[in-house]
């Protein structure tokens, strides 16, 4: 039998971050991933999440699981998926360590992801972007700091865990403001701000303190601002903003919104799906080109430059003999004088 404990911690601490550079944020989810994985499998066999083998997690337990997700836990298809490939890659690393359980893992690895509906992406509408940024009250130390927080997010597009982890040294305000993003993959880029983007970010600096921790954004307590603590203060002022802009009363408004508001926002500025990728630091231009779907002047430029066929002129003649016969005694009546 093997222990699989010693191995789930090399892969989450070895293998992901120093072999793979894969992000904070992928470490993170993949440990969730496991960490729901164990905790089934454990209530299943009655055994401690640290005592399980590997040879216990056979492939009738894994779609156990992925379908406890969907049913229990209300999971969509692309969350499961999402579990589904953090299993994988550990079966994968696990290939190489123990070549004997090669016939269990081809069997996990076989099982087949499901097929997620294609949905129109979430975004806000102009001056419901507007409301919520409006929204932080800037008369006191953590009102300035959410509206620099929520400015930068939506004018860079930013994924909360790129957001939380911009450090101080990742911004230059001077000549020209622009931010260093440590994005998805290990991918950077760099971009402009908005001269209202900087004018936040600078009422930030001047009240953030001198504080040890070297991140962007800090909490009450000068630590590092977390990804549940910027949710909160999202909803918080989202709450705020739909007394202005009732329309925001019927939106879930979750940080990815503000990602897919500000693509769009590029999208009708610039026409050029390159340019969102870039700014957003997609990998493959696929990913980018959800927006094409949920932009409408894209689709109406499409129509107005296709030229539609025209209609021949007419009018309608019946086909069936009484029908015909009434017309005619209907046109004769009016003749009679």
């Amino acid at each position: 039998m093997t222990p699989i404990a010693p191995h789930i911690t090399a892969f989450l601490q070895q293998h992901l971050p120093v072999e793979r550079h894969a992000s904070d944020h992928t470490c993170e989810s993949y440990a969730y991933a496991f960490k729901l994985l164990f905790e089934y499998a454990s209530d299943c066999l009655k055994v401690a999440p640290s005592k399980l083998n590997l040879e216990q997690l056979d492939a009738p337990l894994v779609v156990a699981f992925l379908n406890r997700l969907e049913t229990t836990r209300g999971n969509g298809p692309s969350s499961r998926n999402t579990r589904l490939a953090a299993i994988k890659s550990f079966m994968h690393f696990m290939s190489y360590r123990v070549p004997a359980a090669m016939e269990q893992i081809q069997r996990i690895l076989a099982i087949p992801a499901k097929k997620a509906e294609t949905r129109l992406v979430k975004h806000l509408a102009g001056e419901e972007m507007q409301s919520i940024l409006d929204a932080p009250v800037p008369d006191h130390r953590a009102g300035i700091r959410d509206r620099a927080m929520l400015h930068l997010c939506f004018a860079a597009g930013l994924r909360v865990s790129e957001l939380i982890g911009l450090r101080l040294d990742d911004l230059k305000l001077q000549p020209q403001a622009s931010v260093l993003i440590h994005g998805k993959g290990r991918r950077e880029r760099c971009l402009p701000l908005w001269k209202e983007t900087a004018s936040a970010l600078r009422a930030w600096l001047a009240v953030r303190g001198a504080v040890l921790a070297p991140e962007l954004f800090v909490n009450a307590r000068g630590e590092a601002m977390t990804r549940s603590g910027f949710e909160y203060i999202l909803r918080k002022h989202a709450q705020r903003a739909a007394s202005r802009c009732p329309s925001l009363s019927t939106k879930r408004v979750f940080p990815h919104v503000l990602r897919h508001s500000c693509a769009l926002t590029v999208l009708q500025a610039t026409k050029d799906l390159r340019k969102v990728s870039l700014w957003l630091g997609h990998a493959h231009m696929q990913t980018t080109e959800i927006y094409t779907r949920a932009d409408p002047s894209v689709k109406l430029e499409a129509l107005e430059s296709v030229i539609a066929p025209k209609l021949r002129s007419g009018r309608f003649k019946a086909t069936d003999q009484l029908i015909a016969s009434l017309k005619a005694r209907t046109v004769m009546r009016s003749e009679t004088p």
